[in-house]
């Protein structure tokens, strides 16, 4: 299956459901204390129509598949993520644009959407390789990264300017098949806790 056709994936916690213009109600009420993080690329709130066409544009040239991350616990659209970078002919893709509404920091919510992401590119997609992607200085998202099991490829340095003018700093991580169930054993445990 290809990386880029839309598809709603879905378990106890969140469904991932593609992007439309109907998120951006829910989707900007996510944004609010999102505003200090220089070092992501997350729309304001008037901002979020603009980057729902922004990514449904990219969709259509086939180099993204957007997703909107709806918690199942209160049913409203809390974040975004993606399928990016996709080479389909090489059976690799990024995960990654992906923020998340603070209210669910800490929750089921990013551990099941990785689930989630990950069992669809390995067990439908047959990646060769999800990578996963953060600026240098995003503690957090590293952090999260590597609680995945995620291996670090290393880091690419000055590769982009960033809003402000500053340069980024990317750390490349990835989790290639055969680490996928090890992985995908420790969400399942991490899961098995939130319920």
């Amino acid at each position: 299956m290809d990386f880029a056709a839309p598809v709603t994936l879905e378990n106890e916690f969140v469904r991932l459901e593609p992007l439309i213009p109907e998120h951006a109600e829910d989707l900007a009420a996510a944004t609010a204390g999102l505003e200090d993080r220089w070092y992501t690329s997350v729309p304001t709130a008037d901002g979020v129509p603009a980057e729902i066409d922004r990514r449904r544009e990219l969709q259509a040239r086939g180099g993204m598949n957007p997703f909107a991350v709806r918690d199942l616990a209160t049913g409203r659209a809390v974040g975004m993520t993606t399928f990016m970078n996709i080479d389909q002919p090489n059976h690799v893709v990024e995960i990654g644009s992906t923020w998340l509404s603070p209210a669910v920091h800490g929750t089921a919510v990013n551990p099941a959407a990785k689930h989630l992401l990950l069992g669809h590119a390995f067990d439908v997609c047959a990646a060769h390789c999800v990578q996963l992607r953060t600026h240098f200085h995003n503690r957090q998202s590293r952090s999260a990264i590597e609680r995945l099991g995620a291996k670090l490829d290393g880091i690419l340095r000055n590769v982009s300017v960033m809003p402000d003018g500053s340069l980024r700093d990317t750390v490349v991580y990835s989790i290639l098949p055969h680490e996928w169930p090890a992985v995908r054993n420790g969400l399942d445990a991490r899961l098995a806790k939130r319920r």
